[in-house]
């Protein structure tokens, strides 16, 4: 039996905190708070973005202990395996690895959207075609493709890189949203009888606040890329649910900075009804012109980066934990010989997302779409395999149960027709042929999937005592 490939520890504990924040923020805080307001109306969207913040927290109970019990690469893989075996490991991490995916092409994608608002002679230079109604530029596919390689040779080059740069961008991040919302609510122009009316007129409100509580796996996933890194830390695995928590609390109160900070800076049905390219951009230029339009957008730039980069490191980790178990080809649990990073994951995650530009913007967010549901599998794992360890805690016990519930509610708010968040069927398709292909996959490789002892297994998952080789008749 090989030995098990290990990455080495190197995070700090300010690096992670912000690889959890940069990534749950991303790019939504600032490209989305329009198409949200259209949803719910400016406080319906707040409520939904701070009420899905409250049921993360929930969860994150069950990944701090998870996290300091069984502190290796895989996050959700792991734990599923040792809750229910390595059938339920297979399963989760499958469709995780669509959602980490997704983000990462969808993040590129987002750089390219901003230069088509930015810089549109550069970004809509040679159209090539049409999918969806939307319009495919040889400039965007090539901004986004530069965007992919460079956060893939980074990744490869070291986890402490990817910390320290994660960290600076975050900072930046920071202060250039706080500085434009400040403006914006101090501005004289600025006012607060933009706000109104508070909600949809187009729909009830607690069924618009529920349209926005329902893509809050999606909107705060990227928390749960600290377990994926938790093999790397340099610190005590129990203080990763203090940073996970710091982490969301910063993460919705951002969320809902941006969205009032649109809300007030014009009237926002108009915004909405003018069907922006960005309505959060075309709102701060409105009050500052180009200084303000400048400023968000390097704010907007540092939650690419941020993105990118948070979930280039937590998808190649995944893949490196389930290379390492075997479920998928070893070559994933390679590690670089210099730099000891997963580099066959990085740059397989790249390959894959390399070729999601040129379908299209809309064709994209099809799969996101549904790749929420992949995320809400992952947490309602978490949390149901915590419940059954919790038997000592009976508080966090039920506090585990309920984030089960949760994620079993996001799955039903996303799956159920008559739910007001439920897929489209683009995304209906595409998860249906997600799941074909997960299953094909499984059959291909579950007779030596299943030849693995356990105790080797959990040797390979868990990082439990090698086994000693059986004797040689």
């Amino acid at each position: 039996m090989a030995d098990r490939a290990r990455l080495s520890k190197t995070l700090k504990p300010h690096w992670v905190w912000a690889i959890a924040l940069g990534s749950a923020v991303g790019w939504g805080s600032f490209i989305l708070p329009t198409d949200w307001m259209g949803t719910a109306g400016p406080l319906g969207a707040v409520a939904g973005l701070l009420i899905g913040g409250v049921l993360m927290i929930v969860i994150a109970v069950s990944y701090g202990f998870m996290i300091q019990k069984i502190p290796v690469s895989g996050g959700e893989f792991a734990y599923s395996y040792v809750g229910f075996g390595r059938n339920h490991a297979y399963l989760c991490g499958w469709f995780l690895t669509l959602g980490y995916l997704s983000i990462v092409a969808l993040n590129a994608s987002a750089l390219a959207l901003l230069c088509r608002y930015m810089l549109p002679a550069i970004a809509e230079w040679g159209r090539m075609y049409e999918i969806a109604g939307w319009d495919v530029y040889l400039g965007e596919v090539l901004i986004a493709s530069l965007a992919l390689v460079v956060f893939a040779v980074l990744n490869i080059r070291g986890a402490a890189l990817s910390g320290r740069l994660q960290f600076a961008f975050v900072i930046i991040m920071i202060a250039g949203a706080g500085l434009v919302a400040l403006g914006v609510f101090l501005h004289p122009d600025s006012s607060f009888g933009n706000f109104v009316p508070a909600f949809s007129p187009d729909t009830s409100a607690w069924a618009a606040v529920l349209a926005i509580v329902a893509i809050a796996p999606w909107a705060y996933v990227g928390f749960d890329n600290v377990p994926q890194a938790a093999e790397e830390f340099d610190f005590p695995p129990r203080k990763a649910y203090r940073l996970i928590v710091l982490a969301l609390v910063a993460a919705a109160v951002f969320y809902s900075m941006m969205v009032l900070a649109t809300a007030v800076a014009t009237p926002w049905q108009g915004l909405v009804a003018s069907e922006p390219q960005w309505g959060t951009g075309d709102a701060v230029a409105g009050l500052f012109g180009w200084v303000g339009t400048l400023l968000l957008s390097v704010a907007v730039c540092m939650g690419v980066f941020t993105g990118l980069n948070g979930f280039f490191m937590a998808s190649s980790r995944l893949m490196f934990a389930m290379g390492r178990a075997r479920i998928v080809p070893a070559a994933f649990a390679r590690v670089h010989p210099r730099f000891n990073t997963p580099y066959v994951g990085i740059l397989f995650a790249g390959a894959i997302c390399l070729v999601t530009p040129w379908f299209g913007r809309e064709a994209l967010l099809w799969v996101v779409d549904m790749s929420a549901v992949g995320v809400a599998i992952a947490y309602s794992y978490t949390c149901f395999v915590a419940f059954r360890l919790f038997r000592e805690a009976p508080g966090k016990r039920v506090l585990a149960a309920l984030g089960g519930l949760f994620g079993l509610g996001f799955i039903g708010l996303l799956l159920v027709p008559a739910s007001p968040a439920a897929l489209g069927p683009e995304s209906w398709t595409a998860l249906i042929a997600w799941t074909v292909l997960g299953a094909l996959f499984y059959l291909a490789r579950v007779r030596e999937y299943r030849k693995i002892p356990k105790s080797e297994m959990d040797y390979l998952i868990l990082d439990t005592p090698k086994p000693a080789p059986s004797p040689q008749p």
